[in-house]
């Protein structure tokens, strides 16, 4: 943090002094001066300025969020809610926080010790280290109360006060308050198991003009309190499904895909295709990555943790899918 800020005060001294020189450049006698010296010194001006504004405001978003303080609660830990807690945290958080293999990435197995450094992985390191948090007892939740852990999962900030910037970018936000708590109980359950390297986030300087300029999109804001639709086969429980099985956190809010950022290539809209199948088609399709044409989905597409879903749980999805949205 007080890296960025130092650059960041170097940026804006440069930017005055560039706007100083303009100053001079337009008030100069020669013409040649007047003109040459004005539009180079103003166009330097210009991007020194933007530079200053958006690196100021990705400074701001991710060290000074003003999200409010942790929530009154603790979680009871009952079997239904460690129950629940294992079979979310088995569909969602075990994509990034699972155990690192061989070839540096998630092995979608335990402990979930972390250590995915996301952005080096996925080609977009130069926005700093993302590594994703050691989730056992054995890391940083051991000194979280169960508010704090709460207030991450709502508010997507830190103990410190400090934004977890991917998790920023994930509809986590969007979890019903009881479903945070069932996560946080069956959280508390593992095993400690420490992780050698260091997680959480890093975020460089260019990394914080980026997502000052929204190049990642903009963190939407946690809600006080969030109830879950009715389970059910129904479309409006199905988006919730999207929602905790991670669908909608790549193939963006309305599942009908994501295009290119910085972050990773454009995401399909997954809805022409299974409008397309039955529920017994999608069903197999979902619990063996082959679709109906013979073809397996790509390796970008997790539906080794999608196949996880209740049958329910995932004709809830299917008729989400198949309802225009």
């Amino acid at each position: 943090m007080l890296t960025n800020i130092l650059i960041w005060v170097v940026v804006l001294l440069l930017t005055v002094a560039a706007g100083g020189l303009t100053w001079r450049a337009v008030r100069a006698q020669r013409r040649w001066v007047k003109i040459a010296g004005g539009i180079g010194a103003g166009l330097l001006t210009l991007l020194l300025a933007a530079l200053t504004f958006f690196g100021g405001k990705g400074i701001q978003m991710a060290y000074f969020p003003g999200a409010p303080e942790p929530p009154r609660l603790v979680a009871e830990g009952t079997p239904e809610q460690i129950a629940r807690g294992d079979y979310l945290v088995n569909l969602n958080c075990i994509g990034c926080h699972s155990a690192v293999g061989a070839e540096g990435m998630p092995t979608e197995e335990h402990p979930l010790n972390g250590g995915w450094n996301i952005s080096q992985a996925e080609g977009f390191g130069f926005v700093g280290d993302l590594v994703a948090e050691n989730l056992t007892p054995g890391g940083k939740l051991a000194n979280y109360t169960d508010a704090e852990i709460f207030r991450v999962m709502r508010h997507r900030v830190t103990k410190e006060g400090h934004l977890s910037v991917f998790m920023s970018l994930l509809p986590v936000n969007e979890y019903s308050d009881d479903d945070v708590l069932s996560i946080i109980a069956y959280l508390r359950t593992l095993s400690p198991v420490e992780q050698s390297v260091v997680t959480g986030d890093k975020l460089s300087f260019l990394g914080g003009i980026m997502f000052g300029a929204g190049m990642f999109g903009t963190p939407a804001e946690g809600a006080p309190t969030v109830t879950a639709p009715p389970q059910g086969v129904t479309a409006e429980y199905g988006k919730y499904v999207a929602t905790f099985a991670e669908c909608r956190g790549c193939h963006g809010p309305n599942v009908t895909g994501a295009p290119a950022s910085p972050a990773g290539p454009a995401v399909p809209n997954p809805r022409p295709l299974v409008g397309t199948l039955t529920f017994e088609q999608f069903q197999t399709m979902m619990q063996t990555g082959v679709k109906p044409d013979g073809n397996p989905f790509p390796d970008t597409m997790p539906w080794t943790i999608a196949s996880r879903l209740t049958d329910d749980d995932l004709a809830a999805l299917y008729a989400y899918l198949t309802t225009e949205p």
